[in-house]
């Protein structure tokens, strides 16, 4: 293994040929396989667009089966189809083929729990420990060996439709009054697992799409997180036609970003803030659902905003998808996500999901009757700066003078130290892939959150 290779509780990547390989590929799948078979012998797998998807696919699907797993495969297909795909065969798990947002040059495998939600903490490390002891003989339970005997590889073509017609069937969504509208929608799918599908669902809307790099062949022709200084191209489209959004989402298509009426990129952090107004200002759900809404602790103030205005209570979790995952499912939480536009929405599930964001986003538009621009004016805003510092040998002095500095401020201590007040927050928190700090501040403007940062980093050097 290089040291290149990162490896964490919920999957490994790496830059093909150079860190992933087809036999590090295959022992993880391996590894997985007999984690996984402890509970069930089947295992889903599915990829995105990357030109190495599907040697790698091959890679998994031998590893899997030389400990006895049988095998569903979906094939290409956005990241939530494949956590669906899981809970829908009631396998052991799942494994996706996918580095998300990361640059062309990578993948790697994302771990999938019975649950359709990703591994965390000892599940994560166990597939980890099985994968560096080797377990050469071993199997899965009452499973023979050599060439996956005694297991099977079959397809599953109907994934990517059952998921789309879940959306659909969501009870807080109405289609026909989606449909009326006849919205304009300008989608940008980075050459990655979203454009077929992504299209289907808003012409299904009764959108009219117009469409750029929807072809799904992986040759991204930009940096592929839909940040705002990657969907340039996107804004020109939507001024272009006129449309009125334009809608981007990532190569595994469990991220969305809004481009308004007018070209301007939002913010990723206003897809979750859209699809929090468009759940708890609709249909009120039915049963004991409580208006509980989660987010990571570094998301913008624009969800909290939301949850608020609308009565609900805002529950923070440590960075990570799988924390706000877990988070949803053990407060029965009405809606949950991340700012860099993944929404959760365990009405169907617990995962982000761009298809569902794009459903709740176009639901918010239709009932409210207003513009992008509108409903981005209608609430406050922020600016949000962040940076770097050298880590030391220990944090906790750090975080001491931090709360000294600041004595007024709510601390949060789950993941490093988060600094809030009312309208601002500093984030204080040590890299997980670098050693490094990362600090990041939300301020009602660019300087005050600077001063923040400053701040934070002064600290830092001093402590």
């Amino acid at each position: 293994m290089t040291d290149t290779l990162m490896v964490g509780v919920s999957g490994v990547r790496g830059i093909v040929g150079k860190d992933l390989t087809d036999e590090v590929v295959t022992r993880y799948a391996r590894a997985f396989g007999l984690w996984a078979g402890e509970r069930a012998p089947l295992v889903v797998v599915g990829r995105d667009a990357r030109a190495s998807g599907p040697a790698f696919e091959q890679a998994v699907i031998a590893g899997l089966g030389s400990v006895g797993c049988d095998v569903v495969k979906v094939g290409l297909a956005p990241t939530p189809t494949i956590q669906l795909a899981v809970e829908h065969h009631a396998a052991g798990g799942g494994i996706a083929i996918t580095a998300s947002h990361n640059p062309i040059e990578w993948n790697a495998l994302k771990f999938i729990g019975p649950d359709g939600i990703f591994l965390d903490g000892p599940e994560g490390a166990r597939v980890q420990e099985l994968a560096v002891e080797g377990r050469g003989e071993a199997t899965v339970k009452g499973r023979g060996r050599g060439k996956g005997e005694g297991a099977t590889v079959r397809s599953d073509p109907d994934a990517v439709e059952r998921h789309l017609d879940a959306v659909l069937k969501l009870s807080i969504v109405d289609i026909e009054q989606i449909r009326k509208r006849k919205f304009a929608v300008a989608l940008d799918a980075v050459r990655g697992a979203g454009g077929p599908p992504m299209r289907a669902l808003l012409e299904r809307f009764g959108c009219t799409v117009t469409g750029i790099n929807l072809e799904t062949d992986g040759q991204f022709p930009r940096a592929p997180e839909p940040v705002p200084e990657n969907l340039g191209e996107l804004s020109a489209l939507v001024r272009r036609t006129g449309a009125a959004v334009g809608i981007a989402v990532d190569p595994d298509v469990d991220r969305l970003a809004i481009v308004d009426e007018n070209g301007a990129p939002i913010g990723e952090d206003y897809t979750l803030a859209f699809a929090v107004r468009s759940v708890l200002g609709g249909k009120r759900e039915t049963g004991n659902v409580k208006r509980v809404v989660v987010c990571n602790l570094s998301t913008s103030l624009v969800v909290e905003d939301a949850a608020r205005e609308l009565g609900a209570e805002i529950v923070r979790t440590p960075v990570g998808e799988v924390h706000v995952a877990r988070a949803i499912l053990r407060l029965a939480a009405v809606i949950g996500g991340e700012g860099n536009g993944g929404v959760m929405y365990p009405a169907l599930h617990a995962g982000r999901d761009a298809p569902v964001a794009a459903a709740l986003v176009l639901e918010l538009l239709a009932r409210t009757g207003k513009r992008v621009s509108e409903l981005v004016a209608a609430a406050p805003r922020y600016t949000i700066v962040k940076a770097k510092a050298a880590r030391g040998p220990a944090l906790e002095p750090v975080y001491a003078a931090l709360r000294r500095r600041f004595a007024d401020a709510q601390a949060d201590v789950q993941d490093g130290l988060r600094l809030a007040w009312r309208d601002r927050w500093l984030h204080v928190r040590p890299s997980n892939t670098e050693p490094i700090i990362r600090l990041i501040a939300e301020a009602p403007s660019g300087a005050l959150a600077r001063e923040l940062v400053d701040e934070g980093r002064r600290l830092c050097a001093a402590s």
